[in-house]
């Protein structure tokens, strides 16, 4: 070979080898393939000693002819199928580099239902591990299992086998259509049908993994959480997990967002086929979804979320909990300490005469009414009453909101708790989508506290200095996770979490020092409730 030859040899086995390393190289799992109902299949052994199993499909792609519709069986295999990489996110966006939650250049497609597990090392079948299955946030627009921040590596290694289970979302997920509600009886909801055939797959294979079907704990944040609020609401998923943790996310309350009904959404399903001039929803189907995207947000057409259109979602959960219907499990669920919806003046106010003038330009008449049960006699004060109150708003309140109605009717036991320690940044940083001077305890920021990913948000720029402390709460905010999968409880020697009781409100707070134990003010609550200063 000559030297030319050689030089590009060499860069060419260069380039494979730096694309390797970002990618991840398969390493066989001793004992491998395992078999599961469509056929064998192999991970990879992650330097941990972890088990990885990623990008296994439990429903058909939902491509053309399945577009809008029920996610379908995955067609059986011949061969060994190499489970070794993450296929890609449930057609979104990509994200800008400089965003706080930027996890690389992931693959975005509508053949996206491909679920990510992680074992223990010494998993086997038959071992009956508790099983941890994630349902991710963003609103039902995108939000992904894919990233880096979700790993299930760390929860594995303390014994729970982690899964986390992708949905379809925005257009692609949350479409109702006359035509399509005329075929079936119903019409929307295809993420929240993608969850539960992820359930229902989980139930028939995850014994292969070593998990137990009967010991599944479903994790969700924000809309994940929403989405479990509305499936222990739901007759379809009835029996398919023992317990749910709900993370910043539900449908109770003052600050529960609004459900559309199966008419709200098909108008917006007809105001879309219109827009893409197509005569029905064949043709519709036809349409590649990078164009269908860019002709429903030139059009100003967004399908937000869920419906109520009595098969998945018979009603709202508010009701549903009311008549006891729902599923009656244990239920963990949390908040974060600026988890508020929307800013007021009175969350956002630092000096006194700012929190006085809030209080006056929001409250009217009531305003001597609010100063009273949140009293402040000086700047400090003033700023700490203001971030007490977005403490109990927005997703604070509905957590609690959530609790208080569940134990109305149910049987099963509840805890609260909140994390609310903000962030240790680097001098000078710029995030782009927050400013870290005033983030504190912002949505999201207990994701790599809880799954002990930390390390994520500095795989590609360092934006956080992360301290002893933060890998200690980390560490007592896992063992929180996997107590609560393994026996139902989620309290530990760390974490003394109260049992809910709706007469004596309390709930565990993580702070800068460690856990504390508050204890909720109705009169407090009550006045957010009917002035709604969660923002609604």
């Amino acid at each position: 070979m000559g030297r030319i030859g050689r030089f590009f040899c060499c860069t060419a086995l260069a380039l494979m080898a730096a694309t390797a390393a970002i990618a991840g190289v398969m390493n066989p799992i001793p004992g491998d393939p395992i078999a599961i109902e469509s056929g064998k299949l192999s991970g990879t052994l992650l330097d941990s000693g972890v088990k990885a199993y990623l990008g296994v499909p439990f429903a058909a792609p939902p491509v053309r002819e399945l577009r809008w519709a029920p996610p379908a069986p995955v067609k059986p295999w011949s061969g060994i199928y190499n489970a070794d990489t993450r296929i890609g996110n449930c057609y979104i966006p990509l994200r800008a580099t400089t965003l706080n939650h930027y996890f690389g250049e992931i693959k975005s497609s509508e053949d996206c239902l491909y679920a990510n597990i992680w074992t223990p090392a010494t998993a086997r079948a038959g071992d009956k591990l508790p099983v941890v299955v994630w349902i991710p946030g963003g609103g039902f627009q995108e939000g992904s299992v894919n990233f880096d921040v979700y790993s299930g590596a760390p929860l594995a290694k303390k014994g729970v086998i982690f899964v986390g289970l992708p949905y379809r979302v925005n257009i692609f997920g949350n479409l109702a259509h006359p035509e399509l509600t005329a075929a079936s009886g119903h019409s929307g909801n295809y993420g929240l049908m993608d969850q539960i055939a992820g359930l229902k797959w989980l139930q028939r294979n995850i014994a292969a993994f070593g998990g137990d079907p009967a010991n599944v704990t479903v994790m969700g944040q924000s809309a994940g959480a929403m989405a479990l609020d509305l499936l222990q609401s739901s007759p379809q998923a009835h029996g398919l997990y023992a317990r749910v943790i709900a993370l910043s996310g539900g449908y109770h309350g003052v600050a529960a967002p609004h459900l559309e009904t199966l008419a709200e959404t098909e108008a917006m399903g007809v105001k879309l086929q219109a827009a893409m001039k197509a005569k029905d929803i064949a043709q519709m189907r036809t349409i590649p979804a990078d164009q269908i995207t860019e002709i429903a947000k030139a059009n100003r057409i967004v399908f937000t979320g869920p419906t109520v259109e009595g098969y998945v979602v018979p009603g709202t959960p508010a009701d549903i909990y009311a008549a006891g219907k729902q599923t009656d499990v244990p239920l963990l669920l949390s908040s974060v300490g600026n988890d508020i919806l929307s800013h007021t003046a009175v969350t956002d106010a630092r000096t006194l005469a700012d929190y006085k003038k809030a209080a006056g330009d929001l409250y009217g008449a009531d305003a001597d009414k609010f100063l009273k049960l949140f009293p402040a006699a000086n700047d400090e004060q003033a700023a700490a009453q203001a971030r007490a109150v977005a403490r109990l708003s927005g997703f604070g309140i509905m957590g609690r909101d959530w609790a208080k109605a569940a134990s109305a009717t149910a049987r099963s036991p509840i805890w609260l708790v909140q994390y609310n320690h903000p962030h240790p940044y680097p001098p000078g940083v710029v995030i782009t989508d927050m400013d870290v001077k005033t983030a504190g305890a912002y949505h999201n920021s207990d994701l790599p506290f809880w799954y002990g990913t930390l390390d994520s948000l500095n795989l590609y720029r360092h934006i956080r200095d992360w301290t002893p402390y933060d890998t200690k709460l980390s560490d007592q905010m896992q063992d929180v996770v996997v107590a609560f999968a393994k026996t139902g409880n989620p309290v530990t020697a760390d974490a003394k979490i109260p049992r809910y009781d709706p007469r004596h409100e309390q709930r565990l707070v993580w702070g800068d020092n460690g856990a504390t134990v508050e204890t909720l003010n109705e009169k407090q609550l009550d006045f957010i409730e009917t002035h709604k200063v969660a923002g609604h």
